[in-house]
């Protein structure tokens, strides 16, 4: 009888010790990084750190495809590609979040589907990053409502601004619902490009949609005005430092400094100014309905 408890609780304990699939992801991922930072290191040609990337690539698909299973999102199709684009850290694209990007086309909606426990693996490796640039908060709640987190983790040649957070109605089950205005770009200033971007976490399960806001996000004039202004202040202080002979390293960081107040503060005239505009009522019905649709409604 001894012999057979020992058994059970042997088979038990193998058993709770197994590696999860989600291990056995970050393992395959990992492992696949360091023989790749291997391969570049003994200097092979470029097309073989192709191929093995892109090898590398698909058998982390395959397994992401196992751990989410077919999506179920009115709009996105059933089956997505892997979200991180390169597995090189000389990379664009490489570290973006573990998960499947679902699309129909690329510059229509696209959604990222994700666990939450894979989320929590990355958001932990960030809040561990030596350079306080790239470097988020461990917590979803917290690092959800950050321009950083979306500029790292769904794209890879832009960064995120975000304009406004709508007043979301969380959908039934949903532990977090979270939807925003904004952009990305590669510089400051006046982005046309809007995007209403919904996060919904349920579950085990995470999902970030990005829509092109519709209708469009108009111009409005006293926004318009305050970013013409800094402008027109960071210009002067461009003319001087080249007037310099690119010395003045004080009016160089006076130009940049505002620029980025300027950007700062258009976007905040135009979070106060938007949700009196006509076209509000139609973006937060754009946002709440791609919440419904990503909580199962």
């Amino acid at each position: 009888m001894r012999l057979v408890w020992t058994i059970i609780f042997a088979l038990a304990t193998g058993a709770a010790f197994a590696a999860s699939p989600e291990d056995d992801y970050i393992a395959a991922r990992d492992k696949a990084i360091s023989a790749i930072a291997a391969m570049e290191s003994a200097n092979e040609p470029v097309e073989t750190l192709d191929a093995a990337g892109t090898k590398a690539l698909a058998d982390l698909e395959k397994r992401l495809s196992d751990i989410l299973g077919p999506l179920a999102v009115a709009g996105f199709p059933a089956t997505g590609t892997i979200n991180i684009e390169s597995l090189s850290d000389s990379d664009i694209g490489f570290g973006m979040l573990d998960g499947l990007r679902y699309a129909k086309s690329d510059d229509g909606p696209s959604l990222v589907a994700t666990t939450r426990g894979l989320l929590e693996r990355w958001l932990k490796s960030r809040a561990a990053e030596m350079d306080a640039s790239f470097r988020l908060p461990a917590d979803i709640d917290a690092a959800l409502k950050l321009d950083a987190f979306y500029t790292q983790a769904i794209n890879s040649d832009a960064a995120f601004t975000g304009t406004l957070d709508f007043p979301l109605k969380k959908p039934e089950g949903a532990d977090i619902a979270l939807a925003r205005l904004g952009g990305w770009a590669q510089d400051i200033g006046p982005n046309p490009d809007q995007q209403v971007i919904v996060t919904i976490v349920k579950g085990n399960s995470v999902m970030i949609a990005s829509a092109p806001a519709a209708p469009p996000v108009p111009k409005i004039a006293a926004c318009d005005a305050v970013w013409a202004s800094a402008d027109a202040a960071a210009q002067k202080f461009q003319e001087a430092y080249q007037a310099s002979d690119l010395k003045d390293q004080t009016a160089y960081d006076a130009g940049n400094a505002a620029w980025e107040k300027g950007d700062a503060d258009y976007r905040a005239c135009m979070g106060e100014h938007l949700p009196g505009e006509p076209v509000f009522p139609a973006l937060l019905a754009q946002a709440q309905e791609l919440a419904d649709h990503m909580a199962g409604k």
